[in-house]
């Protein structure tokens, strides 16, 4: 017990007195992660607000798909975005395996169809109850569709949210395609294990009360989001 109390009292004076290495991990996670999910908005929210509506053959089998990604493990993806990178594939001549720019690329594979299923419902659910007004306006599908995510936005926000802390606590994906590389690509949930692994506890439990820290406020802006909408996402499967 007086190691781990140890611990923690030295986890509290790194983050009390700003430690470089803490804070440098911090903003990298916080600047990638947020990064990833800006950009999967502006694919996810599209593509589930266009699912939504449009109607053709084998719609129900790409929904289907886009449901099983939700489940998509982060190693899985880490894996993929690794091989599409690395100086054997496709696109290796880019050079930005173990670098930033592919710890985003994987996280937003990762939420993108978190964003997009979520929408597609949400969109599916407002139309079915005020889309009659709009169609009979003269409104076409997609202007509907679009629409209805400016009217939810409260719930839209509430996806966003819930896409953040799934990209931010995340581990596997980064860990593969960074490398967790000292000062580089370095977040913090791949440098908790790193330096749990080295006996690092001081520094790994800093890092550990920061990133709960940051889910927390994640989950209490999750549920002022859901109350400001009056819980639009309840139906949501």
């Amino acid at each position: 017990m007086s190691a781990f109390a140890e611990s923690v009292r030295t986890a509290v004076d790194l983050i009390f007195h700003a430690d470089p290495v803490l804070l440098h991990t911090v903003v990298l996670s916080l600047s990638v992660s947020a990064t990833a999910c800006l950009v999967a908005a502006g694919l996810g929210l599209a593509l589930g607000a266009w699912l939504a509506v449009a109607q053709f053959p084998g719609h129900r089998v790409v929904v289907l798909g886009l449901n099983t990604l939700l489940a998509l493990p982060s190693v899985v993806v880490g894996l993929v975005v690794y091989l599409l990178l690395s100086r054997s594939g496709p696109l290796g001549s880019w050079g930005i395996l173990f670098t930033p720019t592919a710890m985003v690329i994987a996280q937003t594979i990762l939420v993108l169809p978190v964003i997009a299923a979520l929408t597609r419902q949400l969109v599916g659910d407002s139309l079915r109850d005020g889309g009659d007004q709009l169609r009979s306006m003269g409104a076409r599908p997609i202007a509907c569709a679009l629409l209805m995510l400016v009217h939810d936005r409260w719930a839209v926000l509430t996806i966003l949210i819930a896409a953040f802390g799934r990209a931010i606590a995340e581990v596997g994906a980064v860990m593969v395609v960074g490398g967790n590389i000292d000062g580089v690509t370095r977040v913090m949930t791949t440098s908790i294990a790193l330096e749990t692994s080295k006996g690092d506890l001081p520094l790994a439990m800093a890092l550990g009360i920061v990133l709960l820290g940051v889910v927390a406020i994640v989950n209490l802006l999750l549920g002022l989001a859901q109350r400001g909408h009056g819980s639009a996402l309840a139906g949501v499967r």
